[in-house]
């Protein structure tokens, strides 16, 4: 049975590319982490998971074949590979490392998508540049054993001329859930901070330039009147 639906008509070539044509599936990836308080048996002082999801709700399974996992060495199998969804790993452990989360797609014409994730465990006072008063809150009110910490971030998988196969998987995907379908990350409040923060950089830097253009300009003028000044002092005496 073809479970994912294959049109048969597209052949083994995949049905060629499709030309001109550009699709983005944007996507979240990130970790979610529980202190336990204190350290267990093993040592470790976290539970955590590491994941890939879609931004929007649909089934990523429909064009994605499986989603590869790369752990720290110290992990038995660090090699984790998850085939359908959640795309996601859970673990215990006490310390940050770097995960690789490379992205396979059914046609195997496309090439993989790899992103680079930094597991966090611990918060820090300060992210992003602002202040993350509510992860503190929350610490003080509940205890550091009940607060979850979450680092994710934002990004966009840019299909560049798939193939007419490729178009097919990404123009019929199916929602995920039935329904609410939310992140623990606000990234529209994020992007909207964000440009106003880049706004904000870009008047001071433009205050900033104008601000060194008016001291060069007085310098240049500077300089010109103590030639003109040095030009008389050393002007020959006229017979």
């Amino acid at each position: 049975m073809n479970s994912l639906n294959i049109p048969t008509d597209f052949g083994p070539d995949s049905g060629g590319r499709v030309k001109g044509l550009v699709i983005v599936k944007p996507i979240v990836y990130g970790n979610i982490a529980r202190s336990f308080g204190k350290k267990n048996e093993d040592g470790h002082t976290h539970q955590w998971k590491v994941y890939v999801k879609p931004y929007h709700n649909e089934d990523m399974s429909v064009y994605v074949k499986k989603v590869h996992f790369k752990l720290h060495e110290s992990y038995a199998n660090p090699n984790r590979i998850v085939t359908k969804p959640p795309y996601e790993i859970t673990e215990t452990g006490w310390g940050e490392f770097e995960v690789v989360i490379k992205i396979y797609f059914h046609d195997p014409t496309e090439r993989p998508v790899t992103c680079y994730h930094i597991l966090k465990l611990f918060q820090s006072p300060v992210v992003d540049g602002e202040l993350s008063s509510t992860n503190l809150d929350n610490t003080k009110r509940m205890g550091a054993a009940n607060v979850h910490l979450v680092s994710e971030s934002y990004e966009e998988i840019v299909f560049q001329e798939p193939t007419q196969l490729m178009q097919h998987f990404l123009m019929n995907v199916q929602p995920l859930t039935s329904g609410s379908y939310t992140h623990d990350t606000d990234f529209e409040t994020k992007k909207e901070k964000t440009l106003e923060n880049i706004i904000d950089v870009k008047g001071k830097v433009k205050s900033e330039i104008n601000s060194l253009k008016d001291k060069l300009k007085l310098a240049r003028e500077t300089i010109a009147k103590f030639k003109a000044e040095l030009a008389k002092v050393q002007k020959p005496p006229t017979s």
